[in-house]
């Protein structure tokens, strides 16, 4: 086979293989944008804050622009587990999610000291 015959059916073999469907990471049920009320019931921080998260095939992240790090995933059952972080503060986060609510508890530590309280989600 000539060199520009074997490099041409390279190039074809190598097109069509590039239109080959390849398996998408596999969706959560819970994906999505999310709104998320915080309420303290413990400590001295604020009484309320309201945040934006998208869940992406069960990871959550962080939507606003506050410098906020925050890491966590969604299990298949609606399980949450989130870590919020900004400068020396941090909560944990726990709880589930249902089809378009949810609803969970979260504690920390922040510079007005320790605080605890529950959330409540909806999808948006």
């Amino acid at each position: 086979m000539k060199k520009s015959v074997r490099v041409s059916l390279l190039a074809v073999v190598l097109v069509a293989a590039s239109f080959i469907a390849v398996p998408a990471s596999p969706r959560s049920n819970f994906d999505g944008d999310w709104s998320v009320a915080i309420r303290t019931e413990r400590g001295s921080c604020d009484q309320g804050y309201r945040f934006e998260v998208r869940v992406e095939n069960g990871k959550v992240s962080y939507r606003g622009t506050d410098p906020v790090d925050l890491s966590g995933d969604v299990q298949p059952n609606g399980l949450v587990r989130v870590s919020v972080r900004h400068n020396v503060q941090f909560a944990n986060v726990a709880g589930r999610l249902a089809q378009d609510r949810g609803a969970g508890t979260w504690h920390g530590k922040m510079t007005a000291g320790d605080c605890a309280g529950t959330w409540v989600a909806e999808r948006r």
